[in-house]
């Protein structure tokens, strides 16, 4: 039996075995082997070599727009950016993935339009395995679906996890440190619902047999799973949905209900029309919010306070030190102190560390040795 095979079987008896406690350990060794056995697959599948997309990373960030073909990609990223994107009303217009760059808010963000998905792209057809690997590099994911085609997003979701991309959520917090003997020893936080037992099984079939195992915080078999492979990329994101100028207005509702179908809320949503270029600053503002970006303006000794170019941090590596590793040059090793006028100063022209955390329009000068 093939590798192919033995994943259809493990899939059907999963599918076939009812979830309670006395199954939970049964299945998790079936999701352990199910996992493996895919895992092996694809390795055998990626060791024939193949046509790939190098996209080298430019600018402050970077966003993957995903859809299935002629969800009208190209016309967004075209009027987005001074990316020249072939343009068609015809499946697969896109067959390279095309990078452009959006200014705003002083940020360079980098989008890629890459070739339309089709259902199956995770198990490599229509080239899906070379977009997907495009799509992990990126540090968010605009999904981008018809009006028309809401339904669709349940399958892109489903690529992109097959493809282990994990969208809004982070990783499980699991620490695993092997031993020479003595079995597996697992400790686990009050709020782990899953069976001790359960969890020693999974750990056996990926060869753990001695070792310290520390889980907190709640999960699932498969975020075990995830968490015990630690292949997986964890990436925001967000819903556009094209040909918005089409809805009638008595179509509205039914419109909405779809998203909600699908669990997208649809004040969340960005509605836009990409041909007639309706709603593109809405949504460059929530591609913004979701990167979570922040802009710094560097006070430069001599030249003033840059208010043109600011420096962009994400949220969550917004301290002095992020600022001084992006900054780059001898900075990091002359530095003797900041001073922060802003939001995250208790008042203008205060004294930081590098374990300060900037805002968002900030004014930052670093004083550093000679």
């Amino acid at each position: 039996m093939g590798l192919e095979e033995e994943i259809d079987d493990l899939r059907e008896e999963i599918a076939n075995t009812p979830y309670n406690k006395s199954t939970e350990s049964h299945i998790g060794r079936l999701k352990a082997k199910l996992s493996e056995k895919k895992e092996k697959l694809e390795n055998q599948s990626s060791s024939g070599g193949g046509h790939g997309y190098a996209v080298e990373k430019t600018g402050d960030v970077t966003v993957a727009l995903v859809g299935f073909p002629s969800v009208g990609k190209s016309t967004l990223i075209n009027a987005l950016t001074n990316a020249d994107s072939e343009v068609g009303e015809y499946e697969f217009t896109t067959l390279n993935v095309n990078p452009g760059m959006l200014h705003y808010n002083g940020a360079n963000i980098q989008i890629l339009d890459v070739p339309g998905l089709i259902e199956g792209a995770a198990s490599g057809r229509g080239g899906g395995k070379e977009v997907l690997s495009v799509v992990r590099t990126a540090d968010l994911v605009v999904f981008m679906v018809s009006v028309f085609e809401i339904e669709r997003y349940e399958r892109l979701r489903e690529e992109l996890y097959e493809n282990k991309i994990r969208l809004d959520t982070t990783p499980p917090s699991i620490t695993i440190s092997k031993r020479h003997k003595g079995g597996l020893h697992v400790t686990t936080t009050d709020d782990v619902s899953l069976d001790e037992n359960t969890i020693k099984e999974v750990l056996r079939e990926y060869g753990y047999v001695n070792a310290d195992v520390t889980i907190r915080g709640d999960l699932t078999i498969d975020e075990l799973i995830d968490g015990i492979m630690d292949n997986r990329v964890y990436l925001p994101s967000m819903v556009t949905v094209n040909k918005a100028d089409l809805i009638e207005k008595d179509y509205l509702p039914t419109v909405k209900e779809n998203l909600r179908e699908f669990d997208i809320d649809p004040d969340e949503a960005v509605f836009i029309s990409a041909e007639t270029e309706k709603g593109l600053e809405g949504l460059k503002e929530t591609m913004w919010e979701r990167l979570g970006l922040i802009r710094i303006y560097m006070d430069k000794p001599g030249r003033g306070i840059d208010y043109e170019e600011p420096l962009v941090l994400q949220e969550g590596e917004n301290t002095v030190d992020d600022a001084l590793h992006n900054l780059g040059g001898t900075l990091d090793e002359r530095f003797r102190f900041a001073r922060v006028t802003g939001p995250s100063a208790k008042h203008d022209e205060q004294q930081v560390g590098r374990d300060h955390e900037l805002a968002d329009e900030d004014v930052l000068r670093i004083v550093s040795r000679k």
